[in-house]
């Protein structure tokens, strides 16, 4: 009996939209299995993070403790005080100066002390421990003196507001940290964090900070870790930060300044967030940035989750939808510093330990070089003035760092007079990578499944850097949105020649605390909601392949064209595991029958059972699989026809599974309160003949796995 070649099981996923009628009509699509085409980069599908929306500090940033250092403009924001207390600004950390003194109330029955707010409250979970620090001294030699921390609900009916309590015995003149475990006696979400003064002896506070024990990879300065998760469980294979327009900042004094992000982050700091004032609908005047997580962290994050990071500097201009006078930006003669940041931050990131920024890695603790690959020189510029910007920065990194790949902008817009202007300025300075940006409504996404079919194969690669689909009267997640994206997203994948990279925008959003939606993730202060548009990221991430295949309907691409019934469609193959993947979007108002055939496959394959992944599973079985995704974005029930043609005669497949993510509702998506709201549903399947029929309900998602 002949040895029968293993291939991979089949995974189908459907997301198709609403209707009762069924057509009869099938749709063949046939993927040419025996040709595999243009590599698919491992950076293909990746994340995009800018402080937006509370991103970092009040989310990512695991930190609870608002304005820790006393910086703000307003030096005591996000701080209560009571009794004896003073603020002064000749502190340990140059950069940070201010702390504050607690001295005697004047009376036994009197209290000196202050207490935090966080963000939006604090959040702590029953039983979960916290790591309290503070840095203090005794101003005036002699005793000894103590300070009380306690985590605190006042309006509560209990005898006392406390539910976690530690002293600390501050015994020094000079400035030290000191450190306690506060364990959480109940689950809170708007906690306070209270300090008495408990003693007579005067005491100075500085860099007051708690931490969730429990971070991500268990870092002292980490991560939130349910947030954290969620990204590593895209599988990304890129990670764009810090932004965004806060690289530009709304002037030149308040971008993002990676150097002031490195070294001790008790002297880091503080920084203007630009999102809590450009929208005076959506003001949030206590939002800043710690840089608490800044530069080396973010690296840290990219190795954690295998992606490959890519930083944005400024090019020396402001934010120009805030400034209209060229006096706002750095003429070009004058932008020499800017250039040698962009210089340092690569010595920074692969340096030498002996080099200068090599060595501050090494001392933050990762002597290894983080392998930076890839560097974007401004966000959303437009105009002359920027190719005259950017010219200087690409000569010298060029010349310096010839094997780093270098990321122009093609503006904020995806088409128009300054996309027109800017896609010849990006080829004429050579550039790598061009960074197209759209936040576009349906009738957009519906529009642009060939946007990238007759792009120029000769010049700089794509990296679509920031796009989401916004409802036109429903600016906000939901699962018709989601659906679309999907269907865009063939097209790149088809294209994936010319388009290297795609990062969805933006990744968090504080349910208390936003400024933009639609987001991939949101989260309040104790629990984090997946979208339906974060789980069309998943599938994505997770089945990229490693070359496009051939697929093609009536021997034309699949890309929502007149006369193609509203469908979608890519094909890919992974190499390395033997699986071809296929997705398909029915955008359509009317079900659709599909038939996927497969020709150029040997004939004695046959595919035969096989299991199911769903849409959030963290693992992906590493047998011989057919992975086929189909998106059906229209209001019809569709059906299906999975043929496979090509396999060897003595393998056969026989049955499998089918998980369906529905709704249906195309207006609804998963909430904090609500986070199941739309999720996977698995059943079993059977195929016979290599050949899968099936009809898909409206406003359904289906994986099907099928093995021979």
């Amino acid at each position: 009996m002949r040895t029968m070649k293993t291939y991979k099981t089949l995974l189908a996923t459907l997301a198709l939209s609403a209707g009762l009628v069924l057509n009869a009509q099938t749709n063949e699509m046939v993927i040419q299995a025996k040709k595999p085409g243009a590599e698919i980069q491992p950076t293909m599908y990746g994340l995009f993070f800018e402080d937006i929306n509370y991103a970092a500090d009040g989310g990512l940033y695991a930190e609870l403790v608002k304005n820790r250092s006393f910086e703000f403009p307003q030096n005591l924001m996000g701080w209560n005080t009571f009794g004896n207390v003073t603020l002064r600004n000749d502190g340990p950390f140059k950069r940070n100066p201010h702390y504050v003194r607690l001295s005697d109330a004047g009376h036994a029955h009197k209290r000196t002390g202050i207490e935090n707010e966080g963000f939006f409250g604090i959040g702590v979970k029953k039983g979960e421990e916290y790591r309290f620090s503070v840095w203090a001294r005794l101003p005036q030699e002699g005793k000894n003196s103590k300070i009380r921390v306690e985590l605190v609900k006042p309006n509560n009916n209990g005898e006392r507001h406390a539910f976690a309590m530690q002293e600390i015995t501050i015994d020094s003149k000079e400035w030290h940290k000191y450190q306690v475990t506060l364990k959480a006696g109940k689950t809170e979400a708007k906690a306070i964090l209270r300090i008495f003064l408990a003693s007579q002896a005067t005491v100075d506070l500085e860099h007051v900070s708690l931490f969730p024990a429990d971070t991500w990879k268990g870092r002292e300065n980490g991560f939130r870790k349910d947030l954290a998760q969620a990204l590593a469980d895209i599988h990304p294979g890129v990670f764009r930060f810090p932004g965004g327009c806060i690289v530009e900042g709304t002037d030149l004094d308040s971008r993002y300044n990676w150097k002031n992000t490195v070294g001790e982050v008790e002297n880091r700091p503080l920084n203007e967030n630009r999102w809590h004032y450009t929208f005076p609908h959506r003001f949030y005047p206590d939002y800043y940035q710690s840089y608490g997580l800044g530069f080396y962290e973010f690296f840290l994050l990219s190795e954690d989750i295998g992606a490959e990071p890519l930083p944005v500097l400024s090019c020396g201009l402001a934010c120009q939808f805030q400034n209209n006078d060229v006096s706002a930006h750095v003429p070009v003669s004058e932008l020499s510093g800017y250039i040698q940041d962009a210089l340092d931050l690569i010595e920074f990131a692969n340096g030498d330990v002996a080099s200068t920024w090599g060595k501050l890695r090494a001392d933050m603790g990762h002597p290894a070089p983080f392998n930076l690959k890839f560097i974007a020189i401004g966000n959303e510029q437009w105009g002359t003035e920027y190719p005259e910007h950017l010219e200087p920065f690409v000569k010298a990194i060029r010349k310096a760092y010839p094997m780093v790949k270098i990321i122009g902008s093609s503006g904020p817009n995806s088409e128009g007079e300054q996309f027109n202007y800017l896609w010849p300025e990006m080829k004429r300075l050579k550039v790598d990578l061009v960074d197209e940006h759209f936040y576009r409504p349906e009738s957009w996404f519906l529009s642009q499944g060939a946007r990238y079919d007759n792009y120029d194969r000769k010049g700089p690669k794509v990296f679509a850097g920031e796009y989401a689909c916004h409802g036109v009267g429903k600016k906000w997640n939901h699962f018709h949105a989601a659906l679309l994206e999907a269907a865009f997203m063939t097209g790149m994948e088809r294209n994936a020649d010319v388009v290297q990279m795609a990062t969805y925008a933006p990744l968090f959003a504080h349910v208390e605390g936003w400024q933009w939606r639609p987001d991939m993730i949101w989260f309040d202060n104790l629990n984090s909601v997946r979208t339906t548009s974060y789980y069309v990221q998943q599938l994505y991430g997770q089945n990229k392949g490693s070359n496009v295949l051939p697929l093609t309907m009536n021997k034309i691409p699949v890309s929502g064209a007149e006369g193609q019934n509203g469908l979608f469609a890519s094909a890919v193959w992974e190499k390395e595991d033997n699986t071809y993947i296929v997705k398909v979007v029915n955008a359509s108002d009317k079900v659709q029958s599909v038939s996927l055939k497969f020709e150029g496959l040997k004939k004695q394959d046959f595919l035969t059972k096989g299991t199911c992944v769903k849409l959030r599973s963290l693992d992906l079985n590493k047998d011989n699989t057919y992975i086929v995704k189909v998106v059906n974005t229209s209001d019809k029930v569709q059906s299906v026809s999975l043929k496979f043609e090509g396999l060897k005669k003595q393998d056969f497949l026989t049955k499998g599974t089918c998980v369906k993510l529905r709704s249906l509702d195309l207006n609804k998506d998963n909430t904090i309160k609500q986070p199941s709201t739309i999720i996977p549903k698995e059943s079993s399947v059977v195929i016979e003949g290599n050949v899968l029929n099936a009809e898909v309900e409206a406003y359904t998602f289906v994986v099907y796995r099928l093995k021979k």
